[in-house]
This record gives C-alpha cells, structure tokens and sequence, in this order.
C-alpha cells in the first residue's frame, strides 16, 4: 500500500485507494443495498430540520439522528428492519489501515446531492474513542474542511476526490471536520449524480 499523506498529527489522507473498477463494484453495492435499507433524511435534535444529505447503515450499529438527538440503533428508522452487513471491501480496508484490533461496528452512509453539504461536528456518539473514523469518498469532488476540537481554533481545507481514504484518530479523533460544498460533475460515478461518502467507526469498547 502507498504511504499515505499526513495532513496533520492523527490525520491520513490515501489518494485513490480504490481505483475506478473498485468505486464501481461499491456504488453498485451500496444501492444494491439500499433496496432493502432505503435512504433516508436524518433531522436535527429539538428542531427537526431536515439535513440536506440523506443517509443509510451497514451493520448492527446504525447512527440516527432525529429530534431526540444522536444514537445508534439495530434498526433502520423507517422499514424497522435490521441493518445490512458491511461490504467485505471495507472490512478489508479497515483491516488494512485502522491499526486497531477490532473490527468496525458501524458503516454510516451519506448521499450528498448538488448543493448538499456537511456543517462542522465533532464524531463523538462512540464509546470508544481509541478506534479511529476511517472515511472514503466516492463520486463528485468535495471541500473537506477539519480543524481541531474546538469550533473556533484555525482550521485547514482540502479537496476529496472519488476513491479517497482519511483516517483521523489519536489527537484528531474529535476534529471538527465538515463539507463545504461538491463540486458539480466532477464525477460521472454516482446514478443522478453527487457524492457518496462512508465512514467506519467502533461504537462500543471491546
């Protein structure tokens, strides 16, 4: 595997890791999945309002999000039925750059659409926090922008190209991070076009 680039202490960046057949093979399989898990719209805590993404899970520990706040379920919100399974490829991908002996718990799903975005948040719904968030982006290009673990501390910005890899953990694993916009049509990957990104994560200590 090619040495990944080091945007800050706790933050890798791997250009490409999957090349094109592969981000094929993981559309493909994540919409095949999504005829039994839909995508859905998460809304805000207290307020409701709807985010502009819409998400699915993979696997026993699904994030939601909704007006009683943030948590991970077995269950899908809408269909009630339990999540998929992680893709192999991923568990792989895990496996090969997490650096943590325990397999993810969790593969949330986000279906960025033109003019969709991610505000800066903090990943911290874990319990365990010594396991990194490893994220890939498929599809248009996006601005992610990640600073440190508070709102208000300088922060730094970087374009996400379709097969990227990051992983943030140790002193980054509460980084702010976010999406600042896509860039339209960068990418012909996506059916309707925009971008998908997928983030691993260990919910609960071994």
């Amino acid at each position: 595997m090619v040495a990944p680039l080091q945007l800050a202490p706790g933050v890798s960046l791997w250009r490409e890791h999957f090349g094109r057949a592969q981000q094929q093979e993981l559309v493909g399989t994540i919409f095949r999945l999504a005829q039994l898990a839909p995508f859905y719209r998460p809304l805000m805590p207290k307020s409701e309002k709807p985010f502009s993404v819409v998400a699915v899970n993979f696997n026993a520990n699904g994030w939601l999000s909704d007006k009683n706040g943030y948590r991970y379920t077995p269950v899908h919100p809408v269909t009630a039925a339990p999540w998929p399974d992680i893709p192999d490829s991923l568990l792989a991908l895990w496996q090969a750059v997490a650096c943590y002996p325990h397999p993810p718990q969790c593969c949330l799903i986000n279906l960025y659409r033109t003019g969709a975005r991610m505000g800066a948040h903090q990943d911290r719904d874990e319990e365990e926090l010594d396991a990194p968030v490893i994220s890939v982006s498929l599809g248009d290009t996006a601005l992610f922008r990640f600073g440190g673990t508070t709102r208000k501390g300088p922060t730094r910005s970087v374009h996400l190209c379709s097969g990227d890899v990051v992983k943030f953990g140790g002193p980054a694993r509460r980084m702010f991070h976010g999406i600042d916009r896509l860039i339209p049509a960068s990418s012909q990957l996506v059916p309707g076009g925009g971008r998908i990104n997928l983030t691993l994560r260990r919910v609960t200590k071994p």
